[in-house]
């Protein structure tokens, strides 16, 4: 071959394929109506509520419509019941968290030490997890904690103790005991996951130092929970923001709006008042809380992750 056929044939350019966002394969065709209904899924409700906060739209009486401005805004900045929705709705989330959280770590540890049906008894700990919001809080409403025949009421008339009437007298209280029934087992679950990765000489050596159960759960299995504690206070405090069907069923945000958290104060709004600007609004309202929240914990869970 000449040395003018090898410079042509160095110069002619090497066709490659063409890659895409999956390497070679252009995966954009494949994932773009998926992301495309999600966002339409997503952004389409949030739109619309967005939309009617602004209206007002009265199912009661459909010619009173038109652009309301910031006045839905405006109505519930000035009420009482918006406040006292948040203020229930905090309660609600921290006193669950607590009592979630520290019985899910406190049980993670017991029951990560062997013992005869230790499987067993697992899966009967995250059973009540899987247990529908509306079957349990009706349990515990009719057959636990009725003044007359539940449980509780047998066992204080046992022992010669007064009767408490926990939906007349402590409806907060008995909310926080049943949503918190439902979401320690999930905690139970991630931090008994944790606590499996614990390094078996870590406890040896701390049993060969004298440490007893009590030093071991604060100084070892805690600091090893810590990263797992993160993630489910985050993941908790999510879906507690919206907690409905456990206050529905038993109090019906009563008596008066001791139990009326913010999710409940828009079904008000909406379907027993029937304003539906003024429910768009609170709406609007609870969204920004959640995401501002999401965002900070979202932050703090990457930042111990990175550590």
């Amino acid at each position: 071959m000449s040395d003018t056929a090898i410079r042509t044939t160095s110069r002619t350019p090497v066709s490659r394929p063409k890659k895409g966002l999956g390497g070679r394969v252009n995966t954009l065709p494949l994932l773009g109506p998926s992301v495309g209904l999600l966002l339409v899924w997503c952004i389409v409700p949030l739109a619309m509520t967005v939309w009617f906060s602004f209206r007002r739209y009265l199912l009661q009486n459909p010619l009173i419509h038109g652009f309301a401005g910031i006045s839905n805004y405006k109505y519930l900045l000035v009420d009482p019941a918006l406040y006292s929705a948040l203020w229930v709705t905090v309660v609600l989330v921290v006193e669950v968290l607590v009592i979630s959280v520290g019985l899910g770590a406190v049980l993670a540890a017991l029951f990560e030490s062997k013992f005869p049906g230790r499987g067993i008894a697992r899966v009967l700990m995250i059973s009540p997890f899987f247990v529908m919001p509306t079957v349990s809080a009706l349990i515990w409403k009719n057959l636990l904690m009725h003044p007359v025949n539940g449980l509780f009421a047998w066992i204080c008339r046992s022992l010669g103790l007064p009767v408490v009437d926990f939906f007349g007298n402590w409806p907060l209280t008995a909310v926080v005991i049943i949503v918190a029934w439902q979401w320690m087992p999930f905690a139970f679950l991630i931090l008994v996951t944790a606590l499996q990765s614990l390094d078996e000489e870590t406890l040896e050596a701390a049993d060969l130092d004298g440490a007893g159960p009590i030093s071991v759960f604060f100084y070892i299995q805690v600091p090893h929970m810590g990263r797992a504690i993160t993630v489910v206070i985050m993941m908790e405090t999510i879906f507690l923001l919206s907690v409905f069907a456990e206050i529905y069923t038993t109090t019906s945000g009563g008596p008066g709006v001791a139990t009326t958290n913010l999710a409940f104060l828009i079904y008000e709004k909406a379907l027993l008042a029937f304003n539906v600007g003024s429910a768009s609004a609170a709406g609007v309202i609870a969204i920004v809380i959640a995401n501002v929240l999401a965002a900070f914990m979202v932050r703090t869970v990457a930042s111990r992750l990175d550590t």
